[in-house]
Order: structure tokens, then C-alpha cells, then sequence
């Protein structure tokens, strides 16, 4: 059971599985913005990465830039988690194209955040719908929280949880286009029982 398994053992013996669950919830995903936002929203084939955690930052343009992260706890038949990270400027052209108005300058404001947060909400819902859909599991997530804040500040929420489960983690980046390239990253955290159950939904052992 889980305490046989490793984060390492998955993630080489299944990368490849990951890598295609990635996928499938990133179009998911896309679909959905398209649907919210009433255009064509095309999405380049996500980069799935296996990395060391403290290479994440780098890789997601740099710790201290300032980012929209979107957090939602998953319960149900696994646990975990599942963040959504937008650079900045991505986010104000998301909600500038769903309110049908002109990006404000500055902070977000209150209707901004609202409507950020419902973006987020309707992105991760449609991954995690996906996944459920895939292994045959029972996933719930929370009401999802918002930040805008340093990327490193948005990381530290994950990095907390993820110190329980070693020094690796899977990122999904995916690229949407529309009038313009929209970077966004999944960090999907199921604990290492959860990844036990997703593969064995799969019809995979360990």
C-alpha cells in the first residue's frame, strides 16, 4: 500500500501516464475558458515537467514576479490539492475579455477578483473533472482561494504540503492563445496515497 510507494517511484515508473492525464485536463481546461469567455480559445500541447521543487520558480519566470495564483483543496476518494498559476498581465486580459471591458491598471479590483477567481474556479474545476472522469474516482475540491503576490510567496502554500512527500513535483504548463499567448501552470498535489488510486483507476498497479 502507501507506505511501500515513493513520489520517485511513480513519478519514473508512470511519468508518461501523468504526462497524458496533463493533457487531457489542460484541453479540458481550455474548452472551458473557450465556453466562459464565448471565443476560440486554441491551446499549445502542455509541457509536463517532472522537477525539483525549488527549480519551479525558475522555470515559471522567476521567483519575484508577481503572479495570480488560484488554490483549491481536493477531497473525496483522494486528497490533496490543485494550484492554477496566470502571470499578472494574462489575468487582467482573462477577466478584460469575460467583463467585455478594458483592463484596469494597477491592483485588481473588487469585481476583478471576483471574476479572476470564477476563471480559476471554472479552469480547475474542468482539469479536475477530467482526472475524476479518467480513474473512475470521486473528486471534490473547495471553494477555491485567490492571492496575487510574488511567485515565491504563492509557492510557499504548496511547498508547506508538499514537504511531506519529497523533492519533486509535476508542473503543467500550458499555453492558451487567443489575441494573445497566455502562460498558465498546473501544480497538481495529490498525496502519495491519492497517486496510488489514481493509478489503479487507470488500471495500473504499483
Amino acid at each position: 500500500m502507501a507506505e511501500n510507494i515513493t513520489f520517485e517511484k511513480v513519478s519514473t515508473q508512470y511519468y508518461d501516464v501523468l504526462k497524458e492525464l496533463g493533457n487531457i485536463g489542460a484541453g479540458n481546461a481550455t474548452t472551458a475558458l473557450a465556453q466562459m469567455l464565448s471565443c476560440k480559445v486554441d491551446m499549445k500541447v502542455p509541457k509536463v515537467r517532472l522537477l525539483n521543487f525549488n527549480e519551479v520558480g525558475e522555470v515559471m519566470g522567476g521567483e519575484e514576479q508577481i503572479v495570480v495564483g488560484i488554490y483549491l483543496a481536493i477531497e473525496g476518494d483522494i486528497s490533496g490539492s490543485i494550484m492554477f498559476i496566470l502571470e499578472q498581465s494574462a489575468g487582467k486580459a482573462l477577466v478584460s475579455k469575460l467583463m467585455g471591458m478594458t483592463p484596469s491598471e494597477g491592483e485588481y479590483t473588487e469585481i476583478e477578483l471576483s471574476a479572476m477567481k470564477e476563471i480559476g474556479n471554472i479552469i480547475t474545476g474542468a482539469y479536475l473533472n477530467s482526472l475524476a472522469q479518467m480513474t473512475n474516482l470521486k473528486i471534490i475540491p473547495s471553494v477555491p482561494s485567490l492571492s496575487i503576490d510574488m511567485l515565491n510567496a504563492i509557492l510557499s502554500v504548496p511547498a508547506i504540503e508538499f514537504g511531506i512527500m519529497g523533492d519533486q513535483i509535476l508542473l503543467i504548463q500550458t499555453r492558451f492563445t487567443d489575441e494573445v499567448d497566455l502562460n498558465g501552470y498546473f501544480i497538481l498535489l495529490p498525496d502519495l496515497e491519492s497517486y496510488e488510486k489514481m493509478l489503479k483507476g487507470l488500471g495500473l498497479s504499483i
